[in-house]
């Protein structure tokens, strides 16, 4: 059998299949329709009432944060970054001195002075 006739009785059978569904309509349930018809109504009326005033800027980003409680844990995380930055306790790091590293080493020239006085300081 070749692959074009197989495809054409295939559509054909299709063909058929779709005539009887357009012929065996079934009916909408009564109770079906009234909730249909109800739930539109519901949407139209929706629609029609007048619309929120715009919100402002910050009453927006606000609800996006989280409301006030996320705000509060915003603020008092900050602060208490800011605090830990200035007066950071000895365990933790200077950031100072990471980002910006100072060689403290230094050279003493020998201009014939006696340096023994360097080495009892060690």
């Amino acid at each position: 059998m070749n692959w074009g006739t197989k495809m054409a009785e295939d559509d054909m059978k299709l063909d058929q299949l779709f005539a009887q569904a357009r012929q065996a309509r079934p009916e909408l349930p009564d109770d079906l329709a009234v909730r249909i018809l109800t739930d539109a109504e519901t949407v139209r009326l929706d629609r029609m009432k007048p619309a929120d005033p715009p919100r402002s800027v910050w009453a927006r980003l606000l609800d996006g944060i989280g409301g006030w409680q996320s705000m509060g844990g915003l603020v008092a995380a900050s602060a208490a970054g800011v605090w830990i930055g200035f007066a950071a306790p000895d365990f933790l790091p200077d950031p100072a001195t990471i980002v910006f590293p100072q060689d403290t080493s230094f050279v003493v020239a020998d201009l014939g002075l006696d340096t023994t006085f360097l080495e009892d300081a060690e």
